[in-house]
């Protein structure tokens, strides 16, 4: 199943959840709700009893039986467990009852919203959404204007309030946005946010945050739109231009990108200046982007920025020598941090030196990055048949950070899955829904194991069941199709699921990819390396690449083949499928 996500993942502000509370998010095993009354008190008290004893099922669902028949506060604290228990059942009943009290207030508005689109209520949350930026805008309208340095009248250049106030409401919105990309797919929060803000939209900040938006959903030409509209308000809108520059890079319009890029240069030549290079490495002229960055560096730029651009830039390039000497030379300056140490361990474990990455991998087992750390070290030690050991690195940081139950559990089912127990995969993920129930996240990772593990049809049964609940979700569209696809089955309904998934999201990879897929299962393997070519351009993504090159082989064009192998082979040397795409068709290939 073509399992690669590409949301955005970002830094999020938690608008309302408790420091603290997710100690109740352990691997207890869940206890049915004791209690068969509704007193709000009583169940409380049960709700927090059950907080001590680590049933986090049982506090969310005694705690949404007493926000029932509750008061605000109460709805309140109910919905911030269940979510931090991510209980979505209990969740969206909480929050419910909790807005119908607080029709106004934002932080209910922005947690109803937040639940709705992790259960692909689209229309909740636009409504939720509508009323967060109404008090957003009256908050702004109510706040005193600042007197423009220059003298003139406040907010003459932009009616009804200061450019100030208009920022200070996009960032709420900001916020806000980043809070709802945490529980749900790009696509689905740009369906709620663009409806909710389009129709009054009057910033550059709002039109902005709507185009970085679409950049996530993987829609370039309503980013572009967005960002244009930005510019028409302020010309010189460096975010803006950033989101245009990015916009034309995804249609596949280098000239206009570069020269978006450039006029952001002209503006401000240093940010600018650095928003070219990373143009330049998007569209692949890596070369171009190292010579732009050196300019910086002569014109003043600060060197440290500098520094880890360039080694980015050879890491993302296959460059894994120059990635590493310019790594270690960051860490050496002082101007390294966890992610370089990180990117140091990738790389040992790239060139074929495991000990030596599990090794740096350790040094950050308690760092800002240590669940990556230990995820990648635990792969490595399973390659090694170190079971034990691997899963303890898990199991330990879980102990520790019990806020993070779920996301480990995900991953130790894949790392299990991928390294032949797929059945304790699926085991680990029966027992997470016992604990979280309905959470599509379980649910998907399940169908994506099923397949992997060879029972296809109860996968495709497994996602078509979810399709049921969510039919316009583009993400479980494009995995029913792909899969079908993969597999050789019904192969038009395939084409169907994965040209609607397309209509929401037609620049993503992924998608495309599935296209691709479809088309070379369908003998069109010529007409497949096109749509393959453009999607690994948007991508970089090894398993597209090995479709690519197997398409292009299929089509009698070896040669050219083996020249997208190598490439992809460079960037990502330990990729499996596109390993083992190379030893089927070319047996003695090294």
């Amino acid at each position: 199943m073509n399992r690669r996500n590409y949301s955005l993942l970002g830094g999020v502000a938690a608008l309302a959840l408790v420091a603290g509370l997710l100690g109740c998010a352990s691997t207890h095993a869940p206890k049915p709700a004791a209690a068969t009354h509704r007193d709000p008190t009583a169940l409380t008290v049960l709700a927090e009893a059950d907080l001590k004893r680590g049933d986090c099922r049982g506090a969310s669902e005694n705690y949404a039986q007493a926000a029932a028949d509750g008061d605000v506060q109460l709805a309140r604290r109910a919905t911030q467990v269940a979510m931090a228990c991510e209980h979505l059942p209990a969740a969206w009943a909480a929050a419910t009852r909790w807005r119908s009290l607080a029709p106004t207030d934002r932080e209910a508005n922005a947690l109803y919203a937040a639940v709705a689109l992790k259960l692909y209520r689209t229309a909740d949350a636009r409504a939720a959404i509508n009323d967060f930026w109404r008090a957003e805008e009256q908050v702004a309208g109510n706040a005193t204007p600042a007197s423009p340095a220059d003298g003139s009248a406040p907010g003459s250049s932009l009616p009804g309030r200061t450019r100030t106030q208009q920022q200070r409401a996009a960032k709420s919105m900001g916020e806000l946005t980043a809070l709802l990309l945490e529980e749900s797919d790009a696509p689905a929060v740009l369906a709620a946010m663009s409806g909710a803000l389009e129709p009054t939209a009057s910033s550059p900040d709002t039109f902005t945050l709507l185009g970085e938006l679409a950049l996530a959903g993987y829609d370039g030409q309503r980013a572009q739109g967005y960002a244009q509209r930005a510019l028409q308000l302020d010309p010189k809108d460096l975010a803006a231009l950033r989101v245009l520059a990015r916009a034309y890079v995804m249609r596949g319009d280098a000239p206009q990108a570069v020269a978006t890029a450039r006029r952001a240069q002209a503006d401000d030549a240093t940010r600018g200046g650095f928003e070219l290079a990373e143009i330049l490495a998007s569209l692949d002229r890596s070369e171009e982007a190292h010579q732009q960055l050196e300019l910086l560096r002569a014109g003043g730029a600060p060197q440290a920025e500098v520094n880890r651009r360039l080694a980015l830039l050879a890491f993302n390039s296959g460059d894994m020598k120059e990635a590493r000497q310019r790594f270690t030379e960051l860490l050496s300056n002082g101007e390294g941090n966890d992610a370089a140490q990180l990117y140091l361990a990738d790389i040992a474990a790239r060139d074929g030196d495991p000990e030596g990455a599990i090794a740096a991998y350790r040094r950050l087992y308690d760092s800002s990055v240590a669940l990556s750390a230990r995820s990648r070290a635990a792969a490595l030690l399973l390659d090694r048949s170190a079971r034990t050991e691997a899963l303890a690195l898990l199991d330990d940081y879980a102990a520790d950070h019990p806020e993070d139950e779920l996301d480990l559990t995900l991953a130790k089912a894949r790392l299990l899955a991928d390294h032949g127990e797929a059945d304790e995969g699926l085991a680990l993920l029966s027992s997470a829904l016992e604990r979280h129930p309905q959470h599509p996240s379980i649910e998907y990772d399940r169908a994506v194991i099923l397949e992997q593990s060879g029972h296809v049809h109860e996968s495709v049964e497994a996602l078509e069941r979810m399709l049921t609940e969510r039919p316009d979700d583009p993400t479980l569209q494009n995995a029913l199709g792909y899969t079908l696809a993969d597999h050789t089955l019904e192969l038009a309904h395939a084409e169907v699921l994965i040209r609607r998934a397309l209509t929401v999201m037609p620049d993503n990879p992924a998608a495309i990819d599935s296209l691709g897929w479809v088309q070379f299962r369908k003998g069109d393997a010529r007409g497949a390396a096109t749509t393959l070519a453009h999607a690994y351009s948007l991508g970089h993504d090894p398993e597209i690449a090995a479709h690519w090159g197997e398409a292009l082989w299929v089509g009698g064009q070896q040669a050219e083949a083996r020249r997208v192998f190598a490439a992809a082979l460079a960037r990502q040397p330990d990729s499996k499928p596109l390993k083992a795409t190379i030893k089927r068709l070319i047996p003695d290939a090294q």
